[in-house]
């Protein structure tokens, strides 16, 4: 059998406390829709999806309060707005079920990180997201600490 080779992907931004504040169920792959001005500042690997999330309006899913700087380069006139709402790209199966999901059941969606695919194509990874409370953020807290105990136990015993 030959070997897999490695998806090559440049991580832009990504949202470690996700994994922390939320138990992560789906996850999807979409598209987002951007300027000139916006590729050429995530090329430079700067963003912020951290408190971001997405909504869906109108059959659309939206990328809400993520931060994309301006590019320094650009004219004034040219650049984008940092904070701008930006359309996530789906297949409408996909959006009418992570909308009724979010509708009925209480669910978040979350996004996890924004890269660039093998094609170059920018690219969101989203899940859904059902919040913690506090005593679940503390006892994964502890798995995490024990884990991380337990690794350096093993480690200096060998």
């Amino acid at each position: 059998m030959a070997a897999k080779t490695e998806r090559k992907i440049k991580i832009v931004a990504d949202n470690r406390r996700a994994r922390f504040n939320y138990e992560i169920g789906e996850v999807f792959e979409a598209g987002i829709m951007l300027t000139g001005t916006e590729v050429k500042s995530l090329r430079t690997g700067k963003a912020t999806i951290a408190e971001s999330y997405a909504d869906a309006r109108g059959g659309e899913l939206w990328l809400i309060n993520s931060t994309i700087p301006e590019y320094q380069q650009a004219t004034i006139q040219n650049n984008h707005e940092p904070k701008r709402r930006r359309k996530l790209l789906l297949h409408k199966r996909q959006v009418s079920k992570l909308a009724g999901a979010v509708e009925r059941e209480g669910m978040t969606l979350v996004p996890l990180r924004l890269y660039f695919n093998e094609r170059g194509r920018a690219k969101i990874e989203i899940a859904l997201g059902r919040g913690k409370k506090l005593h679940d953020k503390r006892e994964t807290d502890k798995k995490r600490s024990w884990d991380r105990e337990r690794g350096r136990l093993l480690r200096d015993k060998g």
